[in-house]
């Protein structure tokens, strides 16, 4: 890999989000939006004194998730339409090479990431007062990789889209099946065993466990620390593979 033209990828993909406000919209004000629904849904909820309000469960959960989901699908549109352009063939016949492209991109929408989690936490503990045992931190940390995560997917998927619908219809299948089997509805533990078995081999469930250790435990585990380098993994093998399977233009 070459960090110049890496740097250089990332540069014109910031580039172009500057100049389309909707996907600037959809990546840092979507999230918050989403989040002010799920406090709303649960904002007269009755709880018994001292009990800790539902929202602060669910909410923290859906800090890891909107994020996956949202990047997800921006990346995997936004990679496709550079192949159905003709964009990246005429990149790919420069020195750069498949791995700067890819990881450049990376670069580019972890930054966005990054600006996605700050919005997002900061409406959850400023102005729904989101209350948990750990540090807030560590919370954006998990924010970031797991929109990181969905980055990675989006442009694996993307390699076997041929038109932005198709590229949709990857989210039931990659995007989905990880938020029904993430803990958020059932506890893990409590699944059959052929959906728990599932369930461990899925990446947002390692975010969502992070969350948790997040929300019992004022300093960091090691079962936090696990959850985090296993997210990681995912994030770099998701990668790689899409440097692999990416092809030059749509046929």
């Amino acid at each position: 890999m070459n960090v110049k033209m890496m740097w250089a990828t990332t540069v014109r993909v910031l580039q172009q989000l500057k100049g389309d406000p909707r996907s600037i919209g959809l990546i840092m004000v979507v999230p918050a939006v989403l989040l002010a629904l799920v406090y709303w849904l649960y904002e007269n909820e009755a709880l018994p004194p001292g009990m800790p309000r539902t929202f602060d469960r669910v909410g923290l959960m859906m800090l890891g998730i909107f994020p996956f989901v949202v990047m997800f699908l921006v990346t995997s549109i936004t990679m496709l339409r550079e192949r159905t352009s003709g964009t990246l063939e005429r990149l790919l016949t420069t020195p750069i090479n498949k791995g700067d492209l890819l990881f450049g991109y990376a670069l580019a929408f972890s930054i966005m990431a990054a600006l996605q989690a700050l919005v997002a936490s900061g409406v959850a503990y400023w102005v729904f007062k989101m209350t948990i045992v750990g540090n807030a931190g560590w919370v954006v940390l998990i924010s970031v990789l797991t929109a990181v995560l969905g980055v990675a997917l989006g442009l694996l998927c993307s390699a076997f889209a041929t038109t932005e619908f198709q590229a949709v219809q990857f989210m039931p299948v990659v995007v989905i099946p990880q938020i029904l089997l993430c803990g958020l509805f059932v506890v893990r533990d409590q699944m059959n065993g052929v959906l728990q078995a599932l369930s461990n081999i899925l990446p947002l469930s390692y975010a969502v466990d992070g969350l948790q250790e997040v929300a019992k435990h004022a300093n960091p585990t090691s079962a936090l620390v696990t959850d985090l380098v296993v997210v990681a993994a995912f994030v770099v093998a998701g990668l790689l593979l899409a440097s692999l399977t990416l092809r030059r233009r749509t046929a």
